[in-house]
């Protein structure tokens, strides 16, 4: 095992474009973490640069106590996973598992115990004498996991190894591999854009967005508090609703303009007061709307556009004035679509953001 530190690197192409502008994070010793972005935000160029697979422009990075920035791939102890398998087609199973070894030069003894082994744990053993083409793709990934395996790097590095597989595949693998973590207890820096992934596998997840980290904490944390606007709405599904408008006193928001007023809490929750007069998205999270039962007129009403049932619950697209929200219900009985729907929410589950800025606005809790 080993940690892997990233201080200030940055990736600069020959056209000027800055894939990477300046990462720094350390994956601690048997720590599972989890790079996650949108497509070109940089994740897999920082995974490549670990591998030494691209070079880096600037900065530091060191695996263990040594700093690699110039060392060879084939040098850096590590071993990694890619999304397309890459196994060789006209070897079987115990022939790919054991290719890496061979040209290591590990004795022929060791290699059949270390493809013994990871076979058996990867539920393998009845397939080592087929070719790559005669196995499902569940049983690919786990000969691309077990090549790696075979290898007891310091650090595992996977590029979006499930991206390939259907939905139920990806449920099993994500705990198949989490299962392997706990078992091996080594150092694993996994990258994927399924923000579902990154929350279900992650020990600590690193955000990324447009070449540049955004935030750096627990999958709870990152759920509860996020930093941006983007963390906010990037992780969570359905994604966070944004609510754009000004402050006119601590008890309420005008949106559109001014048309609709959108009550905020006196008693509990966030404490707007310091915001008056001032531009303010305010975030909620589509579990945290409520039906409305309370007495009295009701915070939101809305309506429904388009009811999407996915079995427990349905996910109701609402319009709210001119701005599009999303609420999560329980409830087995759907309304018809032009509905008018009155809506409450959790107060104390509000989040506030600065439009310019995009950064989240820590505000006080009132009792």
């Amino acid at each position: 095992m080993a940690n892997v530190r990233l201080d200030a690197v940055r990736k600069v192409y020959d056209n000027g474009q800055v894939a990477v502008a300046g990462a720094s994070f350390e994956a601690a010793h048997g720590e599972r973490l989890v790079l996650v972005g949108p497509s070109g935000c940089g994740k897999s160029t920082v995974l490549r640069m670990i591998a030494g697979l691209e070079s880096i422009t600037s900065g530091t990075l060191s695996i263990g106590d040594r700093v690699v920035n110039d060392v060879s791939p084939r040098d850096r102890d590590i071993a990694m996973v890619f999304q397309n398998y890459a196994l060789y087609p006209h070897m079987s199973v115990a022939d790919n598992l054991a290719f890496g070894l061979k040209l290591r030069g590990t004795p022929r003894e060791e290699i059949g115990r270390r493809v013994r082994e990871a076979a058996t744990m990867l539920e393998l053993e009845g397939v080592l004498e087929r070719r790559p083409a005669q196995l499902s793709g569940g049983q690919r990934q786990r000969v691309a996991l077990g090549r790696a395996l075979v290898r007891k790097p310091a650090a595992f590095l996977l590029d979006e190894p499930l991206s390939n597989l259907d939905a139920k595949l990806r449920s099993a693998m994500r705990v198949e591999i989490a299962r392997l973590h706990r078992r091996l207890d080594t150092t694993m820096i996994y990258v994927t854009h399924d923000q579902v992934e990154a929350m279900t596998l992650g020990d600590r997840i690193v955000v990324l967005d447009k070449g540049a980290i955004q935030q750096i904490d627990t999958p709870h944390n990152l759920y509860e508090r996020p930093a941006t606007m983007f963390v906010a709405g990037f992780l969570g599904s359905p994604a966070m609703n944004f609510l754009r408008g000004r402050v006119v006193d601590d008890a309420g928001l005008l949106l559109d303009g001014g048309a609709i007023r959108l009550p905020l809490p006196r008693h509990v929750g966030v404490d707007f007061s310091s915001l008056v007069d001032s531009e303010v998205v305010v975030g909620i999270r589509p579990e945290d709307l409520l039906p409305f039962d309370g007495a009295g007129e009701a915070p939101i009403r809305a309506v429904l556009d388009v009811a999407e049932p996915v079995g427990n619950e349905t996910f109701l697209n609402l319009r709210f004035g001119e701005q599009a929200i999303v609420m999560r219900s329980t409830s087995r009985a759907v309304p018809a679509a032009g509905s008018s729907i009155a809506i409450g929410y959790r107060a104390e589950c509000l989040h506030a953001f600065d439009p310019a800025s995009g950064r989240r606005v820590d505000l006080p809790q009132r009792a």
